[in-house]
């Protein structure tokens, strides 16, 4: 109960910390943009994320916590784009990854689901790399005791938190926002 508490705190204040930062960087208005869809197919995508992203946490924690959110920017692309196909594929993560593999995960979005060049390209990638060092220096003033179960819920709380900010930047960026009816 205490540790879900702390959980739900610590994932509330890392979503605020980055939605001020990426509206800062006029990538988001201070909105979390999302959809059900979006927040399903995270669910059903988290497991084999992380089954990559834990063996690159120790070498390489931005890349483990970064292309997360390039996973929720491609994904949030492709709800717009046909989500009749792409939402009904039961395993859109392993597609995305072995286009190129966990590695070059980045740059398959980057240039071919996002089809961003020049500046633009090289602009979401220091976004992204912000971002992720942000949420390690979180994670790291946390002081978890690594390799626990605690550091394990937290990682998983921190790419969630990712993967929906890259969504929404991707939303944002594609022209969505959020109205009063």
């Amino acid at each position: 109960m205490i540790q879900d508490q702390y959980l739900d705190t610590y994932e509330q204040g890392l979503t605020e910390h980055l939605l001020r930062m990426l509206s800062d960087m006029k990538l988001l208005n201070r909105q979390l943009l999302t959809s059900q869809d979006l927040s399903e197919k995270w669910n059903q995508m988290a497991p084999a994320y992380v089954a990559d992203g834990v063996k690159e946490i120790a070498k390489y924690p931005t890349v483990s916590l970064g292309w997360a959110m390039y996973l929720g920017m491609a994904v949030a692309n492709y709800w717009d784009k046909d989500w009749e196909t792409y939402g009904s594929m039961p395993q859109l993560y392993e597609y995305i990854r072995d286009k190129r593999g966990f590695d070059y995960m980045d740059e398959y979005i980057r240039e071919t689901v996002l089809e961003l060049k020049g500046e633009e390209f090289d602009r979401m990638e220091q976004v992204v790399q912000d971002c992720a060092q942000q949420v390690l220096s979180k994670i790291r003033h946390e002081q978890i005791e690594p390799q626990s179960p605690m550091a394990f819920y937290v990682y998983a709380r921190s790419i969630k938190v990712l993967f929906h900010m890259g969504a929404a930047v991707e939303l944002k960026r594609m022209g969505y926002k959020m109205e009063k009816m």
